[in-house]
């Protein structure tokens, strides 16, 4: 049995490799080859459950911090602020992700520049405002035990099983043309 520290290493790292080939595609485009639909598809449903953890792990972070800071102070609220804005910008990006994956599957190839375009604009959201943030993981590293970073992980067997199925359609899905980068 793996550690918690483990099973959320190898989530963001299968998080990691399917966004880098969907910036790739999208740098890369399929101009207009059906056969990369699937594939898109594929990413959009692998985005839908794991991005949802990760809000949902967020969302409780910000919680417990509110919670368990002696005194919100300015430099608390604005990584707080901080933290809902990027929340919410992913959000917002990511419905239109998902709005655009759900026309790919009802339209297949005529819908796949309309994926494109939001899955740049999305990934583009990704790269400039997500991952590591001094200010919220500062106050989580500086207020949480090991059983709280347990809870805020939310990490389950079905849950993981699910992830890791839908990193393996990503896999199995992969145009055979993608360009990939070196380090995908």
């Amino acid at each position: 049995m793996s550690t918690l520290q483990e099973r959320i290493a190898g989530e963001r790292r299968r998080l990691r490799t399917v966004r880098q080939k969907l910036s790739a595609a999208v740098a890369q485009t399929a101009q207009g080859n059906p056969d990369w639909a699937p594939f898109y598809a594929a990413v959009g449903d692998y985005m839908e459950a794991s991005m949802a953890r990760l809000h949902a792990q967020d969302v409780k972070m910000g919680n417990m911090i509110r919670e368990k800071v002696e005194r919100v102070d300015d430099k608390v609220q604005q990584a707080l602020d901080e933290l809902d804005e990027r929340l919410a910008g992913n959000q917002q990006r990511l419905d239109e992700l998902l709005g655009a994956r759900d026309a790919l599957k009802a339209q297949g190839a005529a819908a796949i520049e309309k994926f494109e375009t939001a899955a740049r604009e999305f990934t583009d959201f990704i790269v400039r405002n997500m991952g590591h943030h001094g200010g919220t993981t500062d106050l989580a590293g500086k207020l949480f035990k090991p059983a709280d970073w347990e809870f805020m992980a939310g990490i389950t067997d079905e849950a993981m099983a699910r992830e890791v199925a839908l990193f393996e359609k990503v896999q199995a899905t992969t145009p055979a043309e993608l360009e990939l980068p070196e380090d995908a």
